[in-house]
């Protein structure tokens, strides 16, 4: 019986020497901050004119984007239409499908949309989203036949 306690202060002693080594290591570096820049609407525009070979009008919109994250960081361009009242009257998609990858356009016609050139009491949002969800907003007023 005098063996037992002997093994037991041996198991301590091997676990000891079981090879493994805990290291903390507190040398590393922090991970460099995620910055997300906004974008920036510059110049944007909107109206309507006569097609004759469409027999309607046509509304266009466009809009300049930049974003210091490159053009690339920018989703989605969107001109939300307002009556002089706050109303909510139609939303549309711009698109880039020009060789500029900073200018945003699109064009509809009237018959196809809620809209009026001889209306002049419209306001528009032109709104551009990044990859990240921010945005930036301009209100323009469109020129039409009023």
């Amino acid at each position: 019986m005098a063996r037992a306690p002997a093994l037991m202060s041996l198991i301590p002693l091997a676990t000891l020497l079981s090879g493994c080594v805990v290291v903390a290591d507190n040398d590393y570096e922090e991970p460099a901050p995620v910055y997300n820049y906004l974008p920036a609407i510059g110049p944007a525009a909107s109206g309507c004119y006569w097609d004759d070979g469409y027999r309607d009008f046509i509304w266009w919109f466009e809009a300049e984007v930049y974003d210091d994250d490159g053009p690339g960081d920018v989703a989605e361009v969107w001109a939300d239409v307002y009556d002089v009242y706050g109303n909510h009257i139609e939303t549309f998609r711009l698109y880039r499908e020009t060789p500029d990858p900073y200018y945003w356009f699109s064009d509809w016609l009237q018959y196809s949309t809620n809209l009026d050139c001889y209306y002049g009491g419209y306001e528009i949002d032109i709104v551009a989203y990044d990859r990240m969800d921010d945005y930036d907003a301009v209100t323009i007023y469109p020129a039409t036949w009023y």
